[in-house]
């Protein structure tokens, strides 16, 4: 599939995509959510890609929304065909079996926060500004938006930002745990891919139980989380990585990490 709105390049071991329509600041189409969904499932096949980086063109917009243009068109039902679209691709963004990275650069609003929520954690500019802003436009967020920020900020400040449309700064994002780590916005793709190629050299199974066990562990209670996180531990002691790494740890040198990911 040949993309218009999206770029997607692999670079050590890195699979970069960038939405990149920066005339509109990134905003969110149905054509770009199906580019994003294609890319998303190219990574997941593709043996070269061990993480995802996703970030957006210029320096303005990680992705700014969706494209109200496309709002006029839509009856109730077509506006729920789109929810549940957007959804599906950012559950796939979720559960994508490598860390998956959003390099927020700018604008993170709506769509765009959703994005960035669907990824293991968010490095941002000190530029970024992040929120929900469909209070305004008197609807409400669509791709998730309610359900991830919650779990990740608490409700109430959910509530908070859902219904005032509040934007909030990087700095802010961090201190709520909604963002990892802040960085001047001219370091911010080095420092990211830093990070992104530091990961490409770890376990690949390893880091998908990870984010298996961490993911599921969140909607179980604590008991059952543990089982899982158990469960996963013994099956590590199965693969080869877990005897490389003890070997590498052992002989005192950098373990090579060669084992295939169970799909």
């Amino acid at each position: 599939m040949s993309y218009e709105n999206i770029l997607f390049q692999i670079q050590d071991g890195v699979g970069v995509l960038t939405f990149n329509r920066p005339n509109v600041m990134n905003a969110l189409n149905p054509a770009t959510l199906e580019e994003i969904g294609d890319a998303v499932e190219r990574a997941a096949e593709d043996q070269n890609v061990r993480v995802v980086v996703l970030t957006g063109a210029g320096d303005k917009a990680f992705v700014a929304g969706a494209d109200i243009n496309e709002f006029v068109k839509l009856t109730p039902l077509g506006a729920r065909f789109l929810a549940e679209r957007g959804q599906g691709v950012l559950f796939a963004i979720e559960g994508l079996q490598k860390p998956v990275i959003a390099c927020v650069n700018g604008f993170a609003l709506g769509g765009g926060c959703e994005i960035a929520m669907a990824c293991d954690f968010i490095y941002a500019s000190d530029r970024a500004r992040f929120g929900q802003p469909e209070i305004n436009l008197g609807i409400i967020p669509g791709f998730g938006g309610t359900q991830r920020l919650s779990r990740l900020i608490g409700r109430a400040k959910t509530k908070e930002l859902c219904m005032s449309g509040e934007m909030i700064d990087a700095r802010q994002a961090k201190e709520l745990g909604l963002v990892a780590k802040v960085f001047p916005s001219e370091h911010l793709f080095e420092e990211t891919m830093k990070t992104a190629r530091a990961l490409s050299l770890k376990s690949e199974a390893a880091l998908a139980s990870i984010k298996k066990v961490v993911n599921c562990g969140a909607d179980i209670d604590l008991r059952s989380g543990c089982a899982l996180e158990a469960e996963a531990f013994g099956v590590c002691f199965g693969g080869m990585d877990m005897r490389e790494g003890v070997s590498a740890f052992l002989e005192k040198r950098k373990p090579v990490f060669k084992g295939a990911m169970t799909r």
